[in-house]
């Protein structure tokens, strides 16, 4: 049984769509649902203070438990009094298994029925690890939420490959389960199965047998459209349990997230709100915006009109406009506070609609107004970046 300080309780169902809104209990607080994780995979979240995500209202942050072995390294952060105390954040943290990152390097690692063994991509020391050693990891470190170690298939990998994959994640599942000792962390299964409804299907069945405390959808927004993606979500989400939390990995636009809060997704991780601040692309209710282009040079209202973000507060778009231009520290950190912000007001508004029955017009109105960044531009741009992060020395 998992501590009931490790709970999850529905608040409000969408009468005409799969949307809800719920609660998680943590050892470090309540976390409202639907709720989007931005990612510390280092563990900070780029070029912001643990004060300044607090005061944008994040109550849960993720980890990468892949990138804090490397370095610093788990017996480091141990001394140092867990990674609550080490990263200088109270409030709820989510670890990923590391296993998305391990699988990125496919010509730098070896795949058995084991585990893992691998090079570092940070200096190419070998490493092999061990569903047994993931779980071991993640109780050292401390997190409110652990994740099971998995395997992820490329999306364009063949079905004999993406169900030996499955059965592999399925097995590592079992073992993540029996090796886990603490009961005041909740352990999430990750379903696989790539982009084959049948293989869906058979993993959902197979996890959920397992009673896990949570589940999350891997495997997806890696290559695949956007239709694919969300047939996968409907797919999955089908079989999950009602009473328990439903995580989808890797999500982030804001168009996708609320199509997956649709179709009944509980929580959210990306890179990506923070990731495209740092290269000047600020969410607005249109859709992101380039604040180097020249439209916004002598710009004297904010990006956003009315955000009560800090950026916005105090700043011009034609200051942000500046700070790109010379490369200025302060223009990702303001770009960063803002986009994170809008997510995080984007989160509070689809809690309020499905709780006040009106999601479905939220809902819509939303995508009527916001324009998505090109599916074929985004696609490339995604690969290139996964690229570059994974096998960069």
């Amino acid at each position: 049984m998992v501590n009931n300080l490790n709970s999850f309780h529905l608040i409000q169902t969408c009468p005409h769509s799969k949307a809800r809104a719920g609660e998680l209990l943590t050892p470090h607080g309540a976390v409202p649902t639907p709720v989007f994780l931005p990612v510390g995979s280092q563990g900070a979240i780029k070029t912001l203070t643990p004060e300044e995500v607090k005061a944008l209202g994040l109550a849960m942050v993720l980890a990468n438990t892949y990138h804090l072995y490397l370095r610093p390294g788990i017996s480091v952060i141990e001394k140092l009094g867990g990674l609550h105390k080490f990263m200088g954040w109270d409030r709820a943290i989510l670890t990923d298994s590391g296993g998305y990152q391990i699988f990125s390097l496919a010509p730098l690692r070896q795949v058995s029925d084991e585990g893992v063994t691998f090079r570092s991509h940070i200096d190419g020391s070998q490493h092999h690890i061990t569903p047994e050693l993931i779980i071991q990891f993640q109780e050292t470190l401390g997190a409110d939420i652990i994740m099971a170690l998995d395997e992820c298939p490329a999306s364009d990998d063949s079905l004999e490959q993406v169900n030996r994959a499955m059965e592999r994640t399925h097995r590592w599942a079992e073992r993540c389960q029996k090796a886990q000792k603490r009961r005041d962390q909740a352990l999430y299964a990750i379903v696989q199965g790539g982009i084959f409804p049948q293989l869906r299907r058979q993993s959902v069945e197979y996890l959920t047998s397992l009673e896990f405390p949570g589940y999350a959808i891997g495997g997806l927004s890696i290559g695949e459209p956007k239709k694919v993606t969300l047939a996968m979500i409907e797919e999955t989400v089908a079989l999950l349990p009602e009473n328990k939390p439903r995580y989808l990995m890797g999500v982030g636009s804001p168009e996708d997230i609320i199509e997956a809060v649709a179709r009944g997704i509980d929580m959210f991780d990306s890179a990506l709100p923070t990731r495209v601040a740092r290269n000047g692309a600020l969410f607005t209710w249109q859709g992101r915006r380039n604040i180097g282009n020249a439209a916004y040079s002598q710009m004297e209202q904010p990006i956003v009109p009315g955000c009560d973000c800090y950026a916005c507060r105090n700043f011009s778009a034609a200051y942000l406009h500046h700070l790109f231009g010379c490369d200025e520290l302060l223009a990702y950190r303001l770009a960063t506070i803002h986009n994170l912000s809008f997510i995080t007001n984007l989160m509070a508004k689809i809690r309020d609609a499905i709780q006040d029955g009106t999601f479905l017009s939220f809902k819509d109105n939303f995508l009527s107004n916001y324009q998505p960044a090109d599916e074929q531009i985004r696609l490339s741009q995604k690969q290139k970046w996964l690229k570059r992060r994974n096998l960069s020395p």
